[in-house]
């Protein structure tokens, strides 16, 4: 239905656009035929008048014609000479007009229903000479209706045109949108790989391809993030849970209750992964959210022997306990591979605090500083989270999250500073 509607949308407009136009240049065509229809009956009056005006001379103090072998003339035009007609036959329904331009003594053109009179005066000495000349405009109205139903007939066609090949193009733009969608919508849930690959868009199709491909890599990207977070799901809980089965096996063996410690210790492992990982889920940075970065350290640190060393007072712009989840893994993996030191430090770094977790422990391969945060690469006896979920906790809460080579355990995390209050 949207498809349909946006169809009609788009020739309807198109019609209403080649009517405007069509209506433009009708009006203009015939304003312009109506000026040159006017001026060619105006240049024949004038020019009957001229050619009878030739004729007329002054012969023994009388006003006569040299010449007057057209009878056709007698109708179209007359001839006065001291307010008497002197030549021509003046239809009865024109005399009084006929006559008054006579008497008027100047050049002049009127119009009488579908006539053109014009009186031009001829100059002779010591008599006053008028000569009247009509045009029927009957030819000329015809002319000009003829053209405007013919101007009415091909614009109304083209308009009709202009709305069929509307249709038409606009069916085919949307046939092959429609395709290239349908072809997304599969790739996207069963070859996520491919992609349309039109090269650089020179027209609003590759526009569109280059949209779809990128939509299908954030597909692609959605997909193996979701596969990613199985796994580490699977890394990280498959520890506590082997530990609590080996415990309940070694009892059920030896026939002694299970260790209630371990149980709980292990319980306590699982409930902060799976805690950890929904906060992962969910994290988001939302206006207005910050806290004390102090504070959420040292709930991060726990009783941990963990050193700290931060200005007096730091506020981030993300929530207290994304904070914690961010810096507690980090300072698991510091203690399972320090020697016999840990410490934390904070600095601002222009609108953003840097948090520098370090241990003197051998540190990471500058090899692999980026497979560090890849699930089952953390290295250790397993316990804490691990890299890969800061990292996933780091990316939805737009925190960066690096790992330093530099001859000890070295991981910087950049939090964005909270603003000050206005």
């Amino acid at each position: 239905m949207a498809v349909t509607g946006f169809r009609k949308r788009v020739v309807a407009l198109t019609v209403l656009i080649a009517t405007a136009v069509v209506a433009i240049l009708v009006v203009v065509s015939h304003v312009l035929l109506s000026r040159v229809t006017d001026a060619d009956a105006h240049d024949l009056a004038h020019t009957r008048a001229e050619a009878v005006a030739a004729t007329v001379t002054d012969k023994g103090g009388r006003v006569v014609l040299t010449e007057n072998s057209s009878e056709a003339l007698d109708e179209v035009a007359w001839v006065y000479a001291d307010g008497s007609l002197i030549d021509g036959n003046v239809p009865p329904s024109l005399v009084d007009r006929v006559e008054e331009l006579a008497g008027s003594g100047r050049s002049q053109t009127v119009s009488v229903g579908d006539h053109l009179l014009y009186a031009r005066q001829i100059p002779i000495h010591g008599h006053h000479a008028m000569v009247i000349v009509r045009v029927d405009l009957t030819p000329y109205e015809t002319s000009e209706q003829r053209s405007l139903t013919l101007s009415l007939v091909l614009g109304g066609l083209t308009i009709l045109l202009a709305g069929g090949v509307a249709h038409l193009v606009v069916r085919r733009a949307l046939r092959v949108v429609h395709e290239m969608a349908a072809l997304a919508d599969d790739w996207g849930q069963h070859e996520p790989g491919r992609r349309f690959n039109l090269g650089v868009p020179r027209d609003e199709f590759g526009e569109l391809g280059r949209t779809l491909d990128h939509l299908l890599e954030r597909v692609d990207n959605a997909l193996a993030d979701e596969r990613r977070l199985t796994d580490e799901i699977a890394h990280e809980l498959r520890t506590p849970l082997t530990v609590l089965r080996a415990e309940a096996q070694l009892a059920q063996l030896s026939g002694e209750p299970v260790p209630t410690e371990a149980v709980l210790s292990e319980v306590d492992r699982l409930d902060t992964a799976i805690t950890t990982l929904l906060r992962a889920a969910r994290a988001r940075t939302d206006e207005g959210t910050r806290c004390d970065l102090r504070s959420a350290a040292r709930q991060a640190i726990a009783g941990r022997a963990v050193e700290v060393a931060f200005p007096p007072k730091v506020e981030v712009a993300v929530a207290a306990d994304v904070a914690v989840s961010l810096l507690s893994p980090l300072l698991d993996n510091g203690l399972r591979h320090a020697k016999s030191r840990v410490w934390i430090t904070a600095r601002n770094q222009g609108e953003a605090i840097v948090v520098d977790v370090l241990d003197d422990g051998p540190g990471f391969d500058p090899a692999d500083v980026d497979r560090v945060f890849e699930a089952g690469v953390t290295g250790g006896g397993g316990y804490g989270l691990g890299l890969p979920v800061v990292r996933r906790i780091a990316a939805s809460a737009g925190v960066e999250v690096r790992a330093i080579a530099d001859g000890r355990g070295h991981v910087e995390v950049t939090l964005p500073a909270a603003r000050a209050a206005a």
